[in-house]
């Protein structure tokens, strides 16, 4: 979920990890081991010794017929599979509890010494709960996104999209969300941001819109699921014509660069010019015109929180003087945008995307749906963000009025849709990453990107 540079927040640090070897959890069928194969063969060769002794010489050896194995049924005893669309709760397939680790990657330079350090793997191990909390949301992420990779046609609708996300999301925690506090429990990150064309970020169809994704379309599907409030934010873009490949490739080559800059004391600075380097040595053909790709400079990256979208720390993706430093244990969103218009976005279009303010004042509220609501909102999401039609979803009528109340007396903090110029094209890509004491762990890298 994208962070404007200009916003700041108060700088928030998350627990140490531990490191937690992942297995697979789902049950394996295993073949008879080749000794025992060798094994039927030695007693057919005494079998057939006996047998020609007591005939004597000259008799006919007679060989010991082997009975035929019996073929195990397909799917009997084995692991579950996952459905299509994801319908099977992640802990069904992990009956142990264990999911698989990100993509690891050592520290480089000053802090090559922490990936032998004793001390360093000591305090890795110090916390398992957090670090497995975020693998699951990281593979509940993996699968859904790679069956809605595959999923999404042009003529789609976008709430026909979004949904379909969400309630895979929502069916893979086991957390449908409908009681009070479910959605806190684990569920979605953030609602899923479906972004066209000019349009970078924050846009997801509220109820009644009609709008579809076409052919000549770029979209940016960014999403987030959570775990007890660890949130893991990934975002890629669809397209169905190729003349967009190299705006793409831009950004997940921009972003591949930012997760590998990052690290312990590296300063943003840093990053930021990494990125921008390679995301502005591309340049892509529209219409047969040579376009640069520019990255949009007032978007970012940004540390996350326990429950906590935005954690306090932006990570630019242009070069700068930011010297705040990347801390042990902290959470990152590395993300980038690429841009064939200014590299600049401004609020445009209509609201979709909010958030409780975690310091929302005390005041009085004189609106009285704005005070049902804001105890809805307070039960259901707490300082997760949310969107008009998760209110839809819990049966909430005519809230506008005390919504904008609530937005107005700076409890509730809207996120309006980020545009660049209109005729544009943007692009996104993003990653998580969370610095462990020992390793760098790409959390929810996977092998689609």
């Amino acid at each position: 979920m994208a962070a404007q540079i200009e916003n700041g927040v108060a700088d928030l640090k998350l627990d140490h990890d531990a490191q937690s070897k992942p297995t697979n959890g789902a049950a394996q069928n295993s073949d008879k081991p080749a000794d025992a194969a060798n094994h039927d063969d030695s007693d057919d060769d005494n079998d057939n010794d006996n047998e020609a002794e007591g005939a004597g010489e000259g008799a006919a050896k007679k060989k010991k017929k082997r009975k035929p194995r019996k073929k195990k049924k397909a799917g009997a005893g084995g692991a579950k599979t996952q459905t299509s669309p994801p319908s099977v709760p992640l802990s069904d397939l992990y009956p142990n509890n264990v999911y698989p680790e990100g993509e690891i990657e050592e520290y480089r330079d000053e802090n090559s010494f922490r990936t032998t350090s004793e001390e360093k793997r000591h305090l890795d191990r110090m916390n398992n709960d957090f670090l497995n909390e975020y693998r699951k949301g990281a593979e509940i992420h993996r699968q859904v996104r790679q069956w809605a990779q595959n999923w999404i046609k042009p003529g789609m609708g976008l709430t026909e999209i979004a949904e379909g996300i969400e309630d895979s999301v929502r069916r893979l925690t086991g957390h449908m969300g409908l009681e009070l506090g479910d959605a806190q429990i684990a569920g979605m990150g953030f609602p899923t941001g479906l972004s066209i064309n000019h349009c970078a970020a924050h846009y997801t169809p509220n109820a009644g819109n009609k709008m579809v994704v076409n052919y000549e379309d770029v979209m940016k599907v960014d999403f987030g699921v959570h775990i007890n409030g660890r949130i893991v934010d990934s975002a890629f873009t669809v397209t169905f014509d190729p003349v967009y490949d190299n705006l793409v490739e831009a950004c997940k080559a921009a972003t591949n660069a930012g997760v590998k800059e990052a690290g312990i004391d590296v300063r943003m600075s840093d990053i930021g010019a990494a990125i921008q380097e390679v995301m502005e040595s591309y340049e892509v053909e529209i219409k047969g015109q040579m376009l640069p790709v520019k990255c949009i400079r007032n978007l970012n990256g940004h540390s996350i929180g326990h429950y906590t979208i935005h954690g306090g720390k932006t990570v630019p993706i242009v070069k700068g003087s930011d010297q705040t430093k990347m801390e042990e244990g902290e959470t990152f969103a590395i993300e980038t945008f690429g841009s064939t218009g200014k590299g600049y976005v401004r609020d445009d279009m209509e609201t979709s995307h909010y958030a409780l303010r975690p310091d929302a004042p005390k005041v009085a509220l004189r609106v009285s749906s704005a005070k049902t609501l804001l105890n809805s909102i307070t039960k259901n999401f707490g300082t997760l963000p949310w969107c008009r039609r998760y209110l839809d979803r819990l049966g909430h009528d005519k809230y506008l009025l005390g919504l904008n109340n609530l937005v107005s007396a700076g409890i509730v903090e809207a996120y309006p849709p980020l545009c660049d110029i209109k005729g544009s094209y943007t692009a996104q890509s993003e990653h998580t990453l969370i610095l462990r004491p020992n390793v760098k762990e790409v959390i929810s890298r996977g092998d689609d990107y």
